[in-house]
């Protein structure tokens, strides 16, 4: 069964350096996104409840996106990112999550981004 790809997009009010920061670091994720994370040669292990996985970085840009690939992952197409996006007009921040799920775990998907993007906001203290 193929993934489903879906994106979410999350308005949060800080700067794009201060959001990078949390995204793209195995201290930033851990204030949020997994128990602990850390590197693992050129990976990053994220451990929740004692379980690890690893993901490589597949690609980023500073203060604009980075894109993870978890290695145990059978689908060759699938991927999470988080993309930064600013409004030049209103200067409005907002996270753009790109994400995979099987059509029978989408919904649950969305709501543990939902969680987990509500910790993230709090790491910002937003």
């Amino acid at each position: 069964m193929s993934k489903i790809k879906y994106e979410l997009e999350y308005a949060i009010n800080a700067s794009t350096k201060l959001i990078y920061s949390r995204l793209s670091n195995p201290s930033g994720l851990s204030e949020w996104f997994a128990d602990d994370v850390h590197l693992k040669g050129k990976n990053l292990a994220f451990i929740w409840d004692g379980t690890e996985q690893e993901a490589k970085i597949v690609i980023k840009k500073v203060n604009e996106y980075i894109r993870f690939k978890w290695v145990d992952d059978e689908d060759d197409e699938s991927y999470f990112e988080f993309k930064i996006t600013k409004d030049d007009l209103t200067n409005s921040v907002s996270l753009l999550i790109t994400d995979f799920a099987e059509n029978d775990e989408l919904e649950d998907s969305k709501n543990l981004w939902d969680q987990q993007v509500n910790g993230l906001q709090r790491a910002l203290g937003v």
